[in-house]
């Protein structure tokens, strides 16, 4: 079998379904075993590149299936025809989703930090996509089959090598909706354990009071909620939101614009959490109140922190829904069908200004869509169809925002 080199290019085909959009391809078992991880299992390759060990928790780690599904590997009939369900450009880390280029940093300087790193779909008109895969780094959650996979690890290698397995890939898809499809397609097997649900996915499947909400999971309520929403701008213009009856359905085919929900979820989400992971982790050792013990957590600078540590989940939608409202008067409702404030760039962007506002608007009391509105009204005369702002990349956005900021004296 011929080496695995980055980046790896291959064929996808596009599967759309009600919670939304994945890409089906055929990748080698060892590219799998080199990108992919979950928090509580990842393969890594030994230092004299002779093979892979596994890392990860104790309890997995000793489970026989390993043993046994290595050992069916290393037949020479064996055969995995389901397949391996993953969610691209995730970070294991920090528990952001890295679907853009640029993101900001845990340190908060201010400066972008531009990733190379992601997975992207180049689609074409014959239905034949194709994805590109740049890097050998660990941005592909396990979402289902990761015993299959992993057993590769303890298999031999020329039986490992020898494999292509079928995966289903969703791109960008926040960690909350990883669990619920995880939740989703055991439970019609047999009742998801609840300490294998927290093991793996750091969730209970079980319906939860909204005290023991981590970061992530409020933050896909809130794109939910603001997918639906009557007064929300965003009301059908967000992708992979399950859709649940057809007038929802009706109204995200007459969107004039769309952005994923990966990204507003992050947008939101950088409000209150700068390592959504690390705090989802500290959460579950919080008994009587969870979001209380992050009080005495690692040092986080989220504008928005001590409202969510303290429960107000009606002030932190509010504020996002009126300046929202706010953009939409300024940036998004007369704006060409071609600025790239209407793609994922330009909202991107937006939610950065508004992570920069958020802390004065909470300090002045006032979180009503005129103060938004008098915050932006100096970028309104900015024409985002211009060349300037015409890469897609993070650079893209990073040009976008600096031009908001400098239009309404962010950093005078």
């Amino acid at each position: 079998m011929t080496a695995i080199t980055f980046p790896y290019v291959t064929k996808a085909l596009k599967v759309e379904q009600r919670l939304g959009t994945f890409y089906v391809a055929v990748l080698p078992a060892e590219l799998l075993l080199q990108v992919a991880a979950s928090d509580s299992m990842r393969a890594i390759m030994k230092p004299d590149g002779d093979g892979y060990e596994l890392k990860g928790t104790q309890r997995l780690m000793q489970d026989k299936r390993l043993t046994d599904i290595s050992a069916y590997i290393n037949r020479v009939d064996s055969s995995f025809p389901n397949s391996i369900i993953i969610a691209a450009n995730y970070d294991l880390e920090s528990g952001f989703d890295q679907g853009e280029l640029e993101y900001i940093s845990e340190e908060d300087t201010g400066a972008p930090v531009v990733d190379s790193r992601v997975w992207s779909i180049e689609e074409s008109d014959s239905g034949c996509h194709t994805l590109t895969i740049p890097t050998a780094e660990k941005l592909a959650a396990v979402i289902d089959g990761q015993h299959r996979l992993f057993s590769f690890a303890r298999a031999e290698p020329e039986a490992m090598q020898s494999m292509d397995l079928l995966c289903s890939i969703f791109i960008d898809l926040p960690k909350a909706l990883q669990a619920q499809i995880f939740a989703t397609i055991n439970s019609n097997q047999k009742k998801v354990d609840r300490s294998l649900t927290y093991e793996l996915f750091g969730y209970n499947v079980s319906d939860e009071d909204e005290d023991y909400w981590t970061p992530d999971k409020l933050a896909v309520f809130f794109a939910r909620k603001l997918a639906t929403d009557q007064e929300s701008p965003l009301r059908g213009r967000i992708m992979v939101a399950p859709k649940r009856d057809k007038a929802l359905e009706e109204l995200a085919a007459e969107a004039d614009w769309k952005v994923s929900t990966a990204v507003v979820v992050d947008g939101v989400l950088r409000l209150f959490s700068s390592n959504p992971k690390r705090d989802a982790n500290a959460m579950r050792k919080g008994e009587a109140s969870p979001r209380r013990v992050l009080r005495d957590g690692p040092k986080d600078r989220s504008p928005l922190r001590d409202v969510y540590i303290e429960g107000n989940d009606a002030l932190i939608y509010k504020m996002v829904l009126n300046y929202l409202r706010a953009c939409e008067t300024v940036f998004w409702k007369d704006a060409k069908a071609d600025s790239f404030i209407l793609r994922t760039i330009g909202v991107q962007a937006v939610f950065d200004i508004l992570r920069q506002l958020a802390g004065q608007s909470f300090a002045d009391r006032n979180i009503s869509e005129d103060y938004f509105g008098s915050k932006l009204e100096g970028a309104n005369e900015i024409d985002f169809s211009e060349d300037r702002f015409k890469n897609p990349s993070g650079s893209g956005r990073t040009f976008i925002r600096k031009a908001i900021e400098e239009a309404i004296g962010l950093n005078a």
